[in-house]
């Protein structure tokens, strides 16, 4: 690997990485769109796609080295329409942008293969393992995956962290001190400090693999034998602090799952629905990390859920609030909304806030899963939701200065974006609202999948209402 091609660490590498990428293929783009003056209207708009096209696979290439966060924020922008890309190169962007959730640049064997030998306290990888292929099958934002066989014949994968990660990671959390910063002169009720912490957490815990491996025992024990969600299993005793052994799963990936009916499209988004948010009631406990790279649809029908590496455990009150929030919305009752947002720590002087435009506002966000009624996700949706939340030039904006994100709420809102991202790529269509009065209000389940679901449950002895019982 050349030393261009290292993961760069220092803060201000990465962040001079990332401007000049942005800054050069601007600078080119402009530079064709003047060239375009003199061009035919057919030749003009051909060198400005290939331009597009270099710029995304520039990005792509950049964004993919660095690894770490600046990676997973090339994942999140693939499969969320970028409303300051013209709409008709997006999917040019997005098609290369997805690269690195398919097709992430690797490192070489022997880039990692120390990495290895430290984890494995030199221990040769035959005495190990029955076969071991070197080549990595998948690169994530912090580690790539390798094939392997067990000693016992069972197909794993084995996730090895990136050499000099830790470092990169460190570098991207003082930039996202510094944009923390900036967003709370944007919105001043933040409480800064609490933010900073809450990502630093979630993100150190991120580079545990044996933290994972502990998350996900947990969700793999809840899933077990669960009629369509899949957790793999851990391979305990070949996993170490750098290294993470789970069972291999074979199935179609997000391309191929975009390519099917609409209705199996519904179907696979009804089901990250269900996982994602119903692991919140039924384990107190949920992925942050909801992107598309993270689910594999399988020959049975079933959806395997993969990397546990950001999880947030939530206690029973904090359940509670959630739920009386979505009560009052679902009921249409702006002074009690405005309430449980101050109980949340959303809103901290209510009496200030007009009630009747925070519910707006809480419409504009969540309105997919409380408006009662069946719903197809548009990316358009997507992009509208985006921007009710933090764009300046948002109608809500002047309430999003004065509202605050609790810092115990933050990954709850990067999940329930991401999930709503991933159901907008789907075109998925259900009544959202329908499903998550089952775990609100404890409702007959809306869909089959819930009849499924909650049978599952309550031959494990789960009650039907996990949560708010006295809520009417």
């Amino acid at each position: 690997m050349s030393e261009d091609s290292k993961i760069p660490k220092g803060r201000l590498r990465r962040s001079a990485k990332l401007g000049s990428i942005v800054g050069v293929q601007g600078a080119r783009y402009a530079g064709t769109k003047a060239a375009n003056v003199g061009r035919s209207e057919e030749g003009g708009k051909e060198h400005l796609e290939q331009r597009h096209l270099e710029t995304a696979m520039k990005m792509v290439g950049a964004l993919g080295q660095m690894k770490g966060a600046a990676m997973k924020l090339g994942q999140f922008a693939s499969f969320i329409d970028t409303e300051f890309i013209p709409e008709e190169y997006r999917e040019i962007y997005q098609e290369q942008l997805a690269k690195l959730r398919t097709d992430a640049p690797a490192m070489p064997w022997e880039k990692v293969e120390k990495l290895v030998e430290e984890e494995y306290d030199g221990e040769p990888l035959s005495e190990l393992f029955a076969e071991f292929e070197t080549e990595a099958f998948a690169a994530a934002s912090i580690g790539q995956v390798h094939r392997a066989e067990l000693l016992d014949g069972r197909q794993v994968a084995v996730k090895i962290q990136y050499p000099g990660i830790a470092e990169a990671l460190e570098a991207d959390l003082r930039n996202a001190g510094t944009l923390v910063r900036l967003a709370k002169a944007i919105a001043p009720g933040l409480d800064a400090k609490a933010i900073a912490e809450e990502l630093s957490e979630r993100v150190m815990e991120e580079l545990d693999y044996e933290y994972e491996a502990q998350n996900q025992r947990s969700f793999a024990r809840a899933y077990r034998e669960h009629p369509f969600i899949y957790v793999p299993e851990v391979i305990t005793r070949l996993s170490r602090r750098r290294i993470l052994v789970t069972e291999l799963v074979v199935g179609k990936g997000f391309e191929e799952i975009k390519e099917l009916s609409h209705e199996e499209r519904s179907r696979f988004g009804e089901i990250v629905f269900r996982g994602s948010f119903g692991s919140i009631y039924h384990l107190q406990h949920f992925n942050a990390d909801p992107h598309p790279g993270n689910f594999i649809l399988m020959e049975d029908g079933r959806v395997a859920f993969l990397d546990f590496g950001m999880t947030k455990k939530l206690d029973r009150e904090q359940i509670l609030l959630e739920q009386r929030a979505f009560d009052a919305a679902s009921r249409n009752d702006p002074e009690a909304f405005r309430q449980a947002l101050h109980d949340l720590g959303f809103v901290k002087k209510p009496s200030k806030l007009d009630a009747e435009r925070l519910l707006d506002h809480m419409r504009a966000v969540g309105g997919w899963y409380v408006e009662d009624r069946e719903i197809e996700i548009t990316a358009k949706r997507v992009m509208k939701i985006i921007e009710a939340t933090n764009d300046p030039r948002s109608e809500y904006f002047d309430l999003m200065r004065r509202e605050s994100i609790p810092a115990d709420e933050l990954m709850g809102r990067r999940m329930e974006i991401g999930v709503v991202a991933v159901l907008g790529q789907l075109r998925a269509k259900r009544n959202w609202h329908r499903i998550a009065r089952e775990w609100v209000y404890a409702d007959a389940p809306a869909t089959e999948l819930g009849r499924e679901e909650w049978e599952y449950f309550e031959e494990r002895g789960l009650k039907r209402t996990p949560g708010l019982a006295e809520i009417s």
